[in-house]
C-alpha cells in the first residue's frame, strides 16, 4: 500500500516494532495500513557469532536499541502529527524460535539465543533418540532440531548451569520488551507456536516435551490469544512516551507470520517466498485444526490461523557473506554482472549452509561447500552459484509444500533479498519453472504486525481482505529452467554425499 502523509493519516494509529536478526524498525501505520511518512526509525541488531555455531545477542543491548528506535519514531510522529494525537495500538513482531532467560526481577540471565545458534546439535540427536520425532512433529509442527527451544534448553542446562538455575522464566525478545516497559508479559500463541513446545491444535504446552525436558510450565509465560491486552506502561515509560499512554499493547507475533500478512499471503491462493537473513516459503490460512504433514513445519499466526512451509537458514546472510568475503563491487555493479551471466554457466555446485541447514533436510551437522572451483573461477561466478543454490532450495521446498497443499495461484516474492536483487528473483522463477510476482510492500513485516492489530481494534474487517501492493512478474525462461533442473541433479547428489559423510563434531 502507498504511504500517507502525517496530516492525512486516519485513526486508529498503530506503532509497529519489527525486531529482526539484522535490524530493528519502528514506524506508524494508519487505519488503512498505510505507513505514515517520516515516522520510521531503524537501528542495527547487535548479533554476535562464534566459530562453534553460536549466534547470540546481548539482550540488554537489544533492549537499548529497540527503546531507541521507539524513541526516534515517536519523536518524529510528535513533530509530524497534529498536537495531542494518541497512538491506539502497539504491535511487536520478532524472530521466531529465539529466547532468553530472565530472573525474578526480569533481568536477563543468558544471552538471547537466536534461531541460527547451532550449538545444540548433540542435544538434538539425544532428543531424537529419546522421542518419536514424527509424533512430536505431528503435534507441535516442529522437528527435533537445534533451531527450536527443546534442544537449546538442554544445551543451556549443561553449558550454562548457573544461569539456567537462576532463570525464573524463558521468554522471547518481544516478551522481554513487554516485561521492561509494562512490567508484565504473556506468551501469545504465535510466538509459542515457534518454540517446539506447543501443541498446535490444542494451543497448550505439550506435556511430553515438558516432561522430557523436566521443564516446569511455571517457567514459561501464560498462554494467550493475540488480541489480549498485555498491560499498561510503567510510570517511567508513560512519562517517556506520552503518545502511548492509552495504547493497547498486543502480544508479540512471529516475524514469518506478519511477513505473510503484510504481503497479502493469508490464504492458500498465495504463497510467500521470502529472503531476509534466512529464506522461507510459507502458506497461511484460517482454520481451527489441521493435520501437520511430515516434511514441513507448521506454526500459527494467531488462535484462528495457521502458517505452513519450509525454511532454510541461508538467504540474505549468504549473499552478504559472499559479497564481503569475495570483495565484490557495489550492489548496483554486482547486479549488472549477475544479470549478464547465463544460468548454471559457472560449472559450480554450492551447498549454501553457512548457518547450517533447516528445511527441507534438517541435516544435523551440515556445513557449506563449493565444488568445481578452478583457477579461472571468478568471484562473481561463486556469488552467482551461491544465489542459484538458494533458488534450488526454494524449488525443493516448493515441491514439499505443494505435495500437501493445493498449488497456489500466485507465488509472491517478498523480503529485502529478492526485492533488492531482480537478478536473484529471476533465478528463483527459473528454478521453480513458474511466474514469481514481486511484492510491492517493502516493509511487509511491520505492515503485517500493524494489520493484525488493526483487525483487533476493529479498523480492518479481516486481514484476508486487506489489499497488498504488487509490482511486477518474473516469467521463467524455458531454457533457464532446463539448466536449473540439471543443476538440481548435481545439488541433490552432492547434498546426499554431505549427509551420508557427515560426522557429529
Amino acid at each position: 500500500m502507498p504511504s500517507v502523509s502525517p496530516r492525512r493519516a486516519e485513526p486508529p494509529l498503530v506503532l509497529a516494532i519489527d525486531v529482526g536478526t539484522t535490524s530493528v524498525r519502528a514506524m506508524l501505520f494508519d487505519a488503512k495500513a498505510r505507513d505514515v511518512r517520516g515516522t520510521a526509525a531503524s537501528a542495527e541488531t547487535p548479533l554476535e557469532t562464534t566459530p562453534d555455531g553460536g549466534a547470540t545477542i546481548d539482550a540488554e543491548k537489544l533492549l537499548d536499541v529497540t527503546l531507541g528506535a521507539v524513541d526516534a519514531a515517536l519523536d518524529a510522529a510528535r513533530k509530524a502529527l497534529r498536537p495531542h494525537t494518541q497512538i491506539d495500538g502497539v504491535a511487536i513482531a520478532t524472530f521466531w524460535h529465539s529466547f532468553v532467560g530472565v530472573d525474578e526481577q526480569n533481568r536477563p540471565t543468558t544471552p538471547l539465543l537466536v534461531w541460527a545458534d547451532s550449538r545444540a546439535r548433540q542435544e538434538m540427536l539425544d532428543l531424537r533418540a529419546r522421542l518419536d520425532e514424527r509424533a512430536v512433529h505431528a503435534r507441535t509442527g516442529c522437528l527435533l532440531h537445534w533451531s527450536y527451544w527443546p534442544a537449546k534448553l538442554l544445551w543451556l542446562h549443561t553449558a550454562m548451569p548457573e544461569a539456567y538455575e537462576r532463570t525464573a522464566r524463558w521468554v522471547s525478545f518481544g516478551e522481554l520488551f513487554h516485561l521492561r516497559v509494562l512490567g508484565s508479559a504473556v506468551c501469545g500463541v504465535s510466538m509459542a507456536s515457534g518454540t517446539g513446545l506447543l501443541d498446535q491444535n490444542t494451543q497448550e504446552w505439550d506435556p511430553e516435551i515438558l516432561d522430557t525436558l523436566d521443564l516446569d510450565p511455571n517457567r514459561l509465560l501464560p498462554l494467550t490469544g493475540q488480541g489480549e491486552s498485555v498491560g499498561d506502561l510503567q510510570p517511567e515509560y508513560a512519562k517517556r512516551w506520552p503518545m502511548l499512554k492509552d495504547a493497547w499493547f498486543f502480544p508479540s507475533v512471529g516475524d514469518g507470520a506478519v511477513s505473510n500478512v503484510g504481503s497479502g499471503c493469508v490464504t492458500q491462493d498465495r504463497m510467500a517466498l521470502m529472503v531476509g537473513t534466512s529464506a522461507a516459503l510459507r502458506v497461511a490460512w484460517r482454520g481451527e485444526r489441521t493435520e501437520i504433514p511430515w516434511g514441513a513445519w507448521c506454526y500459527r499466526i494467531d488462535e484462528h490461523r495457521f502458517v505452513l512451509g519450509c525454511a532454510d537458514s541461508n538467504g540474505g546472510n549468504l549473499f552478504q557473506w559472499l559479497r564481503e568475503t569475495l570483495r565484490l563491487p557495489s550492489i548496483r555493479e554486482t547486479e549488472k554482472l549477475l544479470r549478464a551471466m547465463p544460468p548454471d554457466g559457472h560449472g559450480l555446485t554450492v551447498l549454501p549452509f553457512i548457518a547450517g541447514e533447516r528445511g527441507p533436510g534438517y541435516a544435523a551437522h551440515a556445513r557449506a561447500a563449493i565444488l568445481g572451483l578452478g583457477q579461472a573461477t571468478a568471484p562473481i561466478e561463486i556469488l552467482r552459484a551461491g544465489l542459484e543454490a538458494v533458488a534450488l532450495r526454494f524449488a525443493l521446498m516448493y515441491g514439499i509444500v505443494t505435495s500437501v497443499l493445493p498449488e497456489p495461484k500466485q507465488a509472491i516474492a517478498t523480503g529485502g533479498g529478492l526485492q533488492q536483487s531482480p537478478a536473484w528473483a529471476q533465478m528463483v522463477a527459473d528454478a521453480l519453472g513458474r511466474p514469481l510476482v514481486a511484492s510491492g510492500e517493502r516493509e511487509a513485516s511491520s505492515r503485517g504486525a500493524a494489520l493484525l492489530a488493526l483487525e483487533r481494534l476493529g479498523a480492518v474487517k479481516d486481514v484476508e481482505t486487506a489489499p497488498a501492493a504488487l509490482r511486477g512478474t518474473y516469467e521463467p525462461e524455458p531454457d533457464a529452467h532446463a539448466r536449473f533442473q540439471t543443476a538440481q541433479q548435481r545439488h541433490r547428489h552432492y547434498y546426499q554425499r554431505l549427509v551420508t559423510d557427515e560426522q557429529p563434531s
